[in-house]
């Protein structure tokens, strides 16, 4: 009862991460960059390196704890080392035994929670983009 706890706790961990990762990311950088511009009416290229910087800073964060969120559920699952990715460009073109073992145990769970989110995100931004954002042309 308590591993399945924690898998939960690991799986809907990593669902937050990736939720943030499209959303919470953005909106704190913004909200940073907001801080740093003040009450100036325009836009100074302070605010706008503070945001890429935070952005990129926020994004690798996010990434590195899905990684390591990962690997603890591989971990707490008993799932192999070998059964983890290796990225194509990275494997040999005689590395049939990796793709065996891969082939049996699949994608993790927390793997398959960040596809859904981000197949969620990309669908819920073309909902808003081409029905709810309305054209940035001018009328006349």
């Amino acid at each position: 009862m308590a591993l399945n706890l924690k898998k939960i706790g690991l799986i809907t961990a990593t669902a937050l991460v990736s939720i943030n990762l499209w959303t919470g990311a953005p909106l704190f950088a913004v909200w940073v960059g907001s801080k740093v511009q003040g009450n100036l009416n325009n836009l100074s290229m302070t605010a706008l390196f503070s945001v890429i910087l935070v952005l990129a800073v926020m994004v690798f964060a996010l990434g590195f704890l899905l990684t390591w969120l990962n690997a603890k559920y591989d971990e707490v699952s008993g799932r192999p080392p070998a059964a983890r990715h290796t990225s194509p460009w990275l494997r040999s073109m005689r590395d049939e035994p990796e793709e065996d073992v891969r082939r049996k145990y699949g994608i993790s769970p927390p793997e398959r929670v960040v596809v859904i989110c981000v197949v969620v995100a990309v669908l819920a931004f073309e909902v808003w983009f081409f029905f709810f954002a309305g054209s940035s042309l001018p009328n006349g």
